[in-house]
Parts: structure tokens; C-alpha cells; sequence
């Protein structure tokens, strides 16, 4: 007697043809050789899972002597022929056989978290994204469950998860990201069989106000330039007062110039310096992505003074102990800088600072320099130019002029033209060029700059593309002929 369960695949199952595999939607069947006879039975249930107790059930039966299943032998078509037993074939089936489905095993809150933390970590999910997942699923989920008397988890519907969510402390944008969180792991319950519908499909979402990103203008950075040769004092740590300020200086100047995450920053390898091109990553395409630096910037990487255990293999850190801990330790010491750096907004109330911001000063200015957003966002390692346009579309320079003049345009609806100096005029020109779609981006003394290799045509004195003296948007009047863009590409 050999048993064993099925997958009989619709004709539009993208896995028909293969019988063994389990996570599609179609039915499960039981099947096998009985007494030299073959004999298939649906299993009625479109799950593994509940296939293969009734399968057990059905063997278990069929050992204590019971009849097979089935009002009549349902012979398969086998590619190899099986011989057919002398007995006339059995034609009664015993109510015990037909009504041995078994009924659906409840799953408890605990099993389903587990089997779900399980998953993430077999698909090798970063370690912050599962400490995360741990927090709100194992800390939070669990332990709330637990206090409410919920120990299974078909017994959470909707008024549960608002009650659960009513306990939440975090802010808007956390607390959006937890509830997509928790909608995830309840579709994966009921994928799993667990539960027949998700609870918190009914749970509304979360509005949250996209708050334009902030960073640091020229004046702003260079205050904090400044401010880095007086934070510190002589409490100790095995490296000199001034050695401190200088490494802080120096990844103050990385983060801005290269726009990478303080994290990035701090475990930076020396040998992705390439001469004035730092290595940022390398592309799925196989194509290394690089970024020019501006010479003091080299100069100030090349110079900075060693840790309190040195390592050759890192600018920063000392390989020793996690990443994390030492990322921690340099933001302590970017909250000292910014609150000696003492920056303000415009009604003298202190300006929130986090030296994620060297990095958005790296792409806003990029961006109001008329860099393109996809080189940008390729500049920065985005996955996608999606995620780019949702934190810094607002400054891509392209895009402001053209509303500007579509704003001037419609000043304009419904008057005659006016013939005059002014119709012949540079400035006119320009604005027909924005009117068909097209702007010029000057380019007149720039050296080129590839988004995936080093500046070209420029030396180690040249000013990089995007410097200090290239801050601000350009007058009109300064405009030289160059490389036109379409504005509808950003």
C-alpha cells in the first residue's frame, strides 16, 4: 500500500504539469497502489497541509483492514500498464472512510509569528528589517495577544487589530510602515491556510504628510565645517584631541561629497578609492558605479589621522565588533556637532540635523544643478528612480523652470500677442525651447562628469561639477549654450 498526495493543475496553472508541486491554488488530490490496484480520490481541500492528514487517516484505515475509498476504483491512465487483481473489484464504502476528512487544525498566535519570522530569515532579510519584524510581531503582537486572551489566531478580526493598533506610540510614518507590516504577515497566514481572510483588510490607512526633504545649504555646511574643529574635549580615548577633529571633519566632507549613508561612510574600505573616484557600488548590471571627489576631499582621506585601533583595511574603522555599534558611537558625536554648530530656521527655533542630511545636500544640489534625477538616483544606488522623485522631485531644477513658465504662460490666455523687441529677444527663445518640452542646461566650463566613472577632461585642480561655487541656481543671464534635456525625462 502506497499512498501519496497530488496536485491536480487547471489547464491556466502556470506549474501544470508538475503533480508534486505544492503552493499553487489547485485542488489536492490522494492517490496510490492498493492490493495491486490504483485507486485517486480528491482530497477535498486545495491545501498540502490538509491533504496529507487525510491521506494519513486513509492509511491508517486501510491498515485496520477497512475497504479502500471510492464508490468505484477510479483507475488512473499510468504510462505503464499495472495488472489487474482476479477479485471483483470492491463497490461499498464504509461511512467511516467517507467521512474521514479530518477537521482544520487551529493555529495559535505564537506559531504563526514563528513560522513567520522563520521565513523572513530564510530568505536572508537584512538584520535590521528582522529586528524589526521581531519587535513588532514577537514584542509587540504576541505579548498584546497574550494580555487580550487571544490565543489563536483565528479568533483576531477586525476590532482586535484597531484595539491593537490604538496601543501604538509611534509616529505617523512609523506607525503606517508597522500597519503595512502587520496587513503582510496576515496574507501570508491565509496563503499558509491559517486563517480564510485577513483581518485587517478593513483597517483604514494611516495619512501621513510628506514633509519636503531637508538639508544643508552652503552657509549651513560650511558652519558645520567650522564647528568641527571645536567639538571634543581632553577626556581621553587613546587619540589626540585633534586627531578626533580631524576624522570628524574628514567624514563630514565623505558624506556631503559622495552622498553616502553615515553606515557606508564609516566602514568605507581604502580600496575603493580610485585616484578621485570613489567606488560606490557595484551595479546588478556588473558595470562599477563610481563618483568623483573634489581634491581637498581626496586629500583629506588620504591624510586622516588612525583610530584608537587602527586598521589599513578601513579609513574609520577597526574591523573589530559590529558595524552598528560604531555608527552609533559617530552619531553621538554628530549630536554634539550639530547642537555646537547651532543652526537655526527662520524663526530662530533650532533646526532638526542628522548626518542623514549629508546625503540629501549631495543630491539636492546635484539635482539644482540640473543633474538629471535618473543619474541621480543611480548616483545614490536606488533601486529605482521611483524612490528617488519621492524625497527629492521637488528640487530637480528642470522641472521648476518649466512650471515657472507654464505658470507665466497662463498669464497670458486670452490676450493677443504683442509684437515687439521683446518677441525677438535671448529670453524668448529660452522660453520657447521650455514651451516645447526642452530646456537648456549650461554646460559652458563644467568638465564632464560620467554618473558611473571619474570627472573627464579635468585635473586634480579642477572644480568638480556641483562644488562649493556651483551652489545655487544659475541667473538666466549666465546661461551659455549646452546640452539640452528633456524636462519630461527627469
Amino acid at each position: 500500500m502506497l499512498l501519496s498526495v497530488f496536485t491536480r493543475h487547471s489547464s491556466e496553472c502556470k506549474y501544470n504539469g508538475d503533480r508534486t508541486y505544492r503552493r499553487c491554488n489547485c485542488p489536492k488530490w490522494i492517490g496510490g497502489q492498493v492490493k495491486r490496484d490504483y485507486f485517486r480520490k480528491s482530497a477535498g481541500t486545495r491545501q498540502w497541509n490538509d491533504a496529507e492528514e487525510y491521506r494519513l487517516k486513509l492509511e491508517e484505515a486501510l491498515e485496520k483492514g477497512l475497504p479502500p475509498f471510492g464508490s468505484e476504483p477510479e483507475r488512473a491512465m499510468a504510462p505503464v500498464s499495472i495488472p489487474r487483481p482476479l477479485a471483483q473489484p470492491i463497490t461499498s464504502v464504509p461511512e467511516a472512510i467517507t467521512a474521514a476528512k479530518p477537521e482544520k487544525t487551529r493555529v495559535t498566535v505564537e506559531r504563526a509569528v514563528e513560522a513567520y519570522l522563520a521565513d523572513g530569515r530564510s530568505r536572508e532579510l537584512e538584520v535590521a528589517t528582522l529586528s524589526k519584524l521581531d519587535t513588532i510581531f514577537r514584542k509587540q503582537l504576541l505579548a498584546w495577544t497574550r494580555v487580550q486572551g487571544l490565543e489563536y489566531l483565528d479568533q483576531i478580526d477586525l476590532d482586535a487589530m484597531l484595539s491593537f493598533r490604538e496601543t501604538w506610540k509611534d509616529g505617523k510614518l512609523a506607525k503606517q510602515k508597522k500597519q503595512s507590516r502587520l496587513i503582510g504577515f496576515f496574507w501570508a497566514a491565509v496563503r499558509r491556510g491559517y486563517i480564510a481572510q485577513n483581518p485587517c483588510m478593513g483597517l483604514g490607512k494611516i495619512k501621513v504628510v510628506q514633509i519636503p526633504t531637508d538639508y544643508f545649504p552652503r552657509e549651513e555646511f560650511q558652519r558645520i565645517l567650522d564647528a568641527t574643529w571645536k567639538c571634543g574635549d581632553k577626556r581621553g580615548g587613546g587619540v589626540s584631541v585633534e586627531d578626533n577633529r580631524t576624522r570628524l571633519h574628514t567624514m563630514t566632507l565623505l558624506m556631503r561629497w559622495s552622498g553616502l549613508r553615515i553606515r557606508d561612510a564609516v566602514t568605507l574600505e581604502r580600496h575603493r578609492l580610485h585616484g578621485d573616484s570613489l567606488l560606490l557600488y557595484q551595479a546588478k548590471t556588473g558595470t562599477p558605479v563610481y563618483v568623483p571627489l573634489p581634491p581637498h576631499v581626496v586629500e583629506a582621506l588620504e591624510k586622516v589621522p588612525a583610530g584608537p585601533k587602527p586598521n589599513p583595511r578601513y579609513f574609520f574603522w577597526s574591523g573589530n565588533g559590529l558595524a552598528k555599534s560604531v555608527v552609533a558611537n559617530w552619531q553621538r558625536s554628530y549630536r554634539r556637532l550639530f547642537k555646537l554648530a547651532n543652526i537655526t530656521t527662520a524663526d530662530d527655533s533650532p533646526k532638526r540635523c542628522h548626518p542623514h542630511m549629508f546625503r540629501d545636500t549631495f543630491a539636492v544640489e546635484m539635482l539644482l544643478a540640473g543633474v538629471p534625477i535618473d543619474q541621480v538616483s543611480l548616483l545614490l544606488g536606488h533601486a529605482s528612480v521611483k524612490i528617488t522623485e519621492k524625497s527629492y522631485a521637488p528640487f530637480v531644477k528642470a522641472r521648476q523652470i518649466q512650471l515657472q513658465e507654464s505658470v507665466r504662460n497662463a498669464w497670458l490666455v486670452g490676450q493677443p500677442p504683442q509684437p515687439g523687441p521683446e518677441s525677438n529677444s535671448p529670453n524668448a527663445s529660452a522660453s520657447n525651447h521650455i514651451k516645447s518640452g526642452w530646456q537648456v542646461i549650461r554646460s559652458a566650463n563644467r568638465p564632464k562628469v560620467s554618473a558611473v566613472g571619474a570627472t573627464e577632461g579635468a585635473d586634480r585642480n579642477t572644480v568638480p561639477y556641483g562644488s562649493e561655487s556651483a551652489h545655487g541656481p544659475t541667473p538666466s543671464s549666465y546661461r551659455a549654450p549646452g546640452k539640452t534635456v528633456r524636462a519630461t525625462d527627469h
